[in-house]
């Protein structure tokens, strides 16, 4: 008995330094590579070229009253209105620095109109009809300066403008010569565009379009088998335009 006893302690002394190391080992907390960091997005830029579609409205005016340098004061029942316009644009943005900052860009656009006249117009109490053309279309070739903050940008734009049409309904009963239906011009505005994707964004806009022109020294004719008088009669040459739009860049 005595003699089996320093067997079994030498036995237990071999075997407690296993099982604490296990122990140990199984208490300790596992060493894991980190997790890798999740890759930050680019910034958002405006940079690139756009192609996209717009419609709106163009609100226009003219006096009620005009002199004319043969029979005296015509005088407009209703003032010319406005109408719908729709066409298409395009541009290039640069962007100085991505996510907010400076946008420089250039647009073109073309837009065809349904402007309706004034109703009627009199001189005395006969009727004065206008022979100027109609303005059928109308386009733009613009700068644009504008501030981005990340995904929204406001701006400011002007340049040229020009415009044409058809001949009006009453021109075939004009004895005179007809002025030339091309026009040239102005225009500025601003608006603001939100990129709400990646390649898409949607915008609105204000402009003020001047298409000057040098009719105002026409003949008036009188026609004394209707009768009736015509002439270019006075138009204000410029226009409000609003619109929304929506561009895809790329």
């Amino acid at each position: 008995m005595l003699r089996t006893l320093p067997a079994a302690c030498l036995t237990l002394a071999a075997l407690l330094p296993a099982s604490l190391d296990g122990a140990s080992a199984a208490d300790l907390p596992r060493r894991e590579a980190p997790l890798p960091a999740l890759p930050i997005p680019p910034a958002f830029t405006w940079t690139g070229f756009y192609l996209g579609v717009n419609a709106g409205y163009g609100f226009r005016g003219a006096p009620s009253t005009f002199g004319d340098a043969t029979y005296g004061t015509v005088t407009q029942s209703s003032r010319d209105r406005g109408g719908f316009l729709g066409g298409v644009q395009a541009g290039y943005n640069y962007q100085l620095s991505p996510g907010s900052g400076l946008v420089l860009g250039l647009e073109t656009d073309v837009q065809g109109t349904a402007f309706a006249r004034a109703d009627a117009a009199y001189l005395g109490t006969t009727p004065y009809y206008s022979v100027a053309p109609n303005l059928d279309y109308f386009g733009t070739a613009r700068g644009r300066v504008g501030y981005a903050f990340d995904r929204v940008m406001i701006y400011g734009t002007g340049g040229f403008a020009y415009g044409g049409g058809g001949r009006s309904g009453y021109a075939g009963a004009y004895t005179g010569t007809l002025p030339d239906s091309s026009r040239i011009g102005y225009a500025v505005g601003g608006g603001l565009e939100y990129a709400f994707a990646d390649r898409w964004s949607a915008k609105i806009e204000a402009l003020y379009v001047n298409l000057r022109r040098s009719w105002a020294n026409s003949a008036t004719v009188f026609d004394a088998s209707v009768p009736a008088y015509y002439g270019i009669g006075r138009t204000d040459p410029g226009f409000a335009v609003v619109r929304a739009g929506l561009n895809y860049r790329w």
